[in-house]
């Protein structure tokens, strides 16, 4: 976090995909799926571990996904294809994304615009809910279909969603 931190403070000549790319990668290479987890290339998205618990709710065309954070977790999140809210309900997180750093300590939202992809850091315990609408107010409760609904693992894929 401090080296994306530091990055993003002075002016990037790289774009920030560049560096949380950078990022991600140095994470994939040195995950070993107990104190690193990282996707994979046949599952990139991280799924629920004891290193960061996650919960999935289902109601009328919504999908809300808990993640509990740990003081001093670290998680580079999902390019995500639509507009939605996440809420900080219980601790304190640094935010990275293209729009830069930020902090936000509980209780407190933000406005997740498409095609955002944010680091997260924990500085104490949390909870960070996102909240998606199910796509075309469908009931999908198969996680992996969600996920092929709601992100892309890639900025490319991302581009392709884009101009369909």
């Amino acid at each position: 976090m401090n080296e994306l931190q530091e990055a993003l403070k002075f002016g990037l000549e790289k774009s920030f995909e560049d560096v949380v790319a950078k990022l991600e990668n140095n994470i994939k290479a040195n995950a070993n799926g107990v104190d690193i987890i990282a996707g994979t290339k046949k599952d990139p998205i991280v799924k629920d571990s004891d290193k960061i618990p996650i919960d999935h709710f289902f109601m009328d065309g919504v999908y809300v996904r808990e993640m509990k954070m740990y003081k001093g977790t670290a998680v580079v999140g999902a390019i995500h294809k639509h507009l939605h809210m996440c809420f900080l309900l219980k601790g304190h997180l640094t935010v990275a994304s293209k729009i830069g750093v930020r902090e936000y300590i509980a209780p407190c939202f933000i406005i997740a615009e498409p095609g955002e992809k944010r680091v997260l850091y924990s500085h104490e315990d949390s909870l960070w809910y996102n909240v998606h609408k199910n796509p075309d107010g469908l009931q999908i409760k198969d996680i992996i279909e969600l996920e092929k609904q709601i992100i892309a693992v890639s900025y490319e894929e991302y581009e392709q969603y884009k101009t369909r």
